[in-house]
């Protein structure tokens, strides 16, 4: 999302705004540099120092990060505190700068960038000053020995996986406890510290170099893996790592490899499955599938073949594994063999959507209806929600077969059940039906909707009303549950006719709320629904319930604090 610099605030959650303001004002900042034209970096001082990077492209934000572990929303306050330093020293936004008259002005950014500096020095510093400066560095500093290492390992002669296994080791040692436990915020520092040797194998495939990438991919997985046992990794940050480093596995062996390099990877996949070193994790069968990339002789498939029929576990894993086995046969032995297997195993989910697939492809809508009703009779006890894609497929056909009376039956199934929307079910049931008969069957449909009495019903009984502009029957539904969100949600349909009740709803409803709820937070989210009813036009209503507020409640200072600001 890009975000106009000079209007950033409408973009921004106002307590985040607030937030990241109290931050800037209270000089928590420290000076952005430009790293490159258009990209900052500063650093925030909060329960910890972070890091914040910004990209300014034509007076637009167009990237932001901050490594921070929120996660709340799309930006943190520590970001927004940036945006805000840079808002000021943006000299031709001055006068549009929300920034009060208090807070000291500085004159626009005119300085050499980041990168513009270090071109330079390197142009100055001869080339021994340079050497020392790194050994001394690499001898001090793990990171950037780590760094050091994995960046300029096509030069290494001893390059290995357990080179990179030892950097690894070395982070986690550094970064756990006496027990060797890893709690979560150094699971959050491992994560930051594997990262920079994830984006030298990143680069190391960018150049070509696969040795050296599958290296240090190979040694953060076994590493990392090893260390969920032992780490409190509750923000993603260690997980995180090892699918990153899967992923740039995944790229490699896409790539036309040397043999040598197809060979290794091969015997690392075949081994590493069979030493069972991710077992429990997903990662486990992606080893074969990995395998299943870089197959070439009869021997190696037949080899990964029984290995694929070996696997055990869950339901969920040995589908996964015939998935593998399918696209093998698909590839070394021909569509017509990987068929054969699919239909002897359409237990297998995905293998029934295949099927289905092929046969509605192919015009057999009877094979088609027949593998689909199998499946709803097969999973509708034990796995409802999928034998509602079955009824989907079903529905699929009969638009095939332009069956008006199956589509209609079907997509009414479908839509009464909420289910998942591959489909418009309700665009499909309204251009199947006749026009003179819709209002009295719609209206059925939502009787039978309340019948079942699920609390995601009163959302899709809203939906139809907002479909078929049926207001009346909008509001009603807001009233009989007239939470704050509830009638928030549905303001825009309803502010046009209905503000005086709008108003009304709110105002017993933040009543509630401020009895039910006590803290800043509250009050804050409170205020918030009170500006609601002034943008509705009733100011004074607002003024009445800010005066009953604080009649009731006068011993709630920050509730005070907050009303004084509306």
């Amino acid at each position: 999302m890009q975000i106009p610099l000079n209007q950033f605030e409408q973009y921004i959650d106002e307590i985040i705004l607030a937030r990241g303001l109290s931050y800037f004002k209270n000089g928590r900042v420290n000076e952005p540099e430009e790293i490159t034209p258009g990209v900052y970096e500063s650093i925030v001082e909060g329960t910890e120092d972070y890091i914040v990077h910004l990209s300014i492209k034509d007076g637009n934000i167009v990237e932001y990060a901050c490594n921070c572990p929120y996660d709340l929303g799309p930006i943190c306050k520590h970001v927004v505190a940036v945006i805000f330093y840079l808002q000021q020293e943006e000299s031709e936004l001055k006068k549009k700068s929300p920034i009060s008259k208090s807070t000291p002005q500085k004159e626009p950014l005119n300085r050499k960038t980041i990168a513009d500096q270090v071109n330079e020095l390197l142009e100055s510093i001869s080339h021994d000053e340079l050497k020392q400066f790194v050994r001394e560095k690499t001898e001090q500093n793990l990171p950037f020995r780590n760094l050091f290492l994995s960046s300029f390992a096509q030069y290494n002669k001893d390059e290995s996986k357990e080179l990179y296994q030892k950097q690894v080791k070395s982070i986690l040692r550094s970064t756990s406890d006496r027990h060797g436990f890893i709690n979560w915020s150094a699971s959050h520092q491992v994560g930051n510290e594997v990262a920079d040797l994830l984006v030298s194998a990143q680069k190391q495939f960018e150049n070509q170099n696969y040795k050296s990438s599958f290296f240090i991919c190979t040694a953060v997985m076994e590493q990392m893996t090893e260390a969920l046992q032992y780490a409190d990794d509750s923000n993603g940050d260690i997980g995180n790592s090892i699918d990153f480093a899967f992923e740039i596995l995944y790229k490699i062996v896409q790539e036309k490899l040397p043999e040598e390099i197809r060979k290794i990877i091969l015997d690392y996949c075949i081994s590493a499955f069979d030493r069972q070193i991710y077992l429990g994790w997903d990662w486990h069968l992606d080893m074969l599938q990995i395998a299943s990339e870089l197959l070439k002789t009869d021997e190696e498939t037949q080899h990964v073949l029984n290995q694929i029929d070996k696997a055990q576990g869950s339901e969920y894993e040995k589908e996964k594994a015939q998935s593998i086995k399918y696209n093998i046969l698909k590839k070394t032995k021909g569509e017509k063999e990987a068929d054969k297997y699919l239909e002897q195993n359409l237990s297998n989910s995905r293998f029934r959507g295949e099927a289905i697939s092929k046969a509605l492809k192919n015009k057999n809508y009877d094979k088609a209806i027949t593998l689909a009703r199998e499946g709803v009779n097969h999973d509708k006890k034990e796995k409802p929600g999928l034998a509602m894609e079955w009824y989907d497929w079903l529905l699929k056909i009969a638009q095939a077969q332009n069956d008006k009376v199956k589509i209609i039956e079907y997509s009414r199934l479908l839509f009464v059940n909420n289910f998942r929307h591959e489909q418009d079910y309700y665009r499909i049931l309204k251009q199947n039906f006749p026009a003179e008969e819709w209002n009295t069957f719609i209206k059925e449909v939502i009787q039978d909707i309340t019948k079942r009495n699920r609390w995601l019903d009163s959302e899709l009984i809203a939906g139809i009303y907002i479909k078929e502009e049926w207001w009346d029957n909008l509001l009603e539904l807001v009233k009989n549950s007239p939470s704050l969100r509830t009638i928030e949600h549905y303001e825009k349909y309803l502010s046009k006719d209905y503000s005086d009740e709008l108003v009304h709803l709110y105002s017993e409803a933040i009543m509630k709320y401020l009895k039910d709820n006590l803290g800043r937070k509250h009050y804050q989210n409170a205020c918030r629904y009170l500006k609601r009813i002034i943008k509705l036009g009733a100011r004074e209503k607002a003024n009445k319930i800010i005066k009953m507020l604080r009649t009731e409640y006068p011993q709630r200072r920050a509730l005070m604090e907050e009303l004084s600001q509306i």
